[in-house]
């Protein structure tokens, strides 16, 4: 039976190999954006071929998992997010399901196709402290369609606690500047 610790573990070494990959924190340059498929580009994240978006190194989160439909990524609450209260602030649950969800949509987008969120809905369950060392943001689509698209996804600790779910809409669009095919 895996024990809470077990998943924490498997967790800090997943994040340690994904780390060592990474490419400095950046944009990546659009000529090596356009060609690529959503897929191919969120997996060049992986393999350290393209850039993670710079916002997640203040955040403090990285992408650990990408398949078709499917993206994790895994944040560690520290003592900078939290709010007057005492608690990690509602914006950070939001913004590290954003990602998780907008970026599962992106891994079903063909070459020369881009997305924005639309509409996001959070419902945070229960309050999160620097003490639990890891949460993990697990997005997954719903619908893709070729205007809009819609996903989910929660945020969890190594023991299962559920601390927030989301959903979102994507408007999904043709890349400015992109000749059809």
């Amino acid at each position: 039976m895996t024990t809470p610790t077990d998943t924490l573990h498997h967790w800090l070494d997943q994040e340690a190999q994904v780390r060592r990959t990474l490419l400095p924190h950046g944009v990546t340059p659009m000529h090596d954006v356009l060609p690529r498929t959503g897929l191919e580009l969120i997996q060049g994240m992986l393999l350290g071929d393209t850039h993670p978006a710079p916002f997640s190194k203040l955040l403090d989160f990285v992408l650990v998992e990408a398949s078709e439909g499917h993206v994790a990524f895994q944040g560690a609450p520290s003592a900078e997010f939290l709010n007057p209260m005492g608690t990690v602030h509602g914006g950070w649950f939001a913004t590290l399901l954003d990602s998780a969800m907008g970026c599962a949509v992106h891994t079903l987008l063909p070459a020369g196709r881009g997305y924005t969120t639309s509409g996001l809905t959070v419902n945070l369950v229960k309050a999160l402290t620097p003490k639990v060392q890891r949460v993990r943001a697990v997005g997954q689509v719903l619908h893709s369609g070729r205007q809009l698209s819609t996903a989910e996804a929660r945020l969890m600790g190594p023991d299962g606690t559920l601390y927030a779910h989301a959903t979102c809409t994507c408007l999904v669009f043709d890349i400015p500047g992109q000749s059809k095919p």
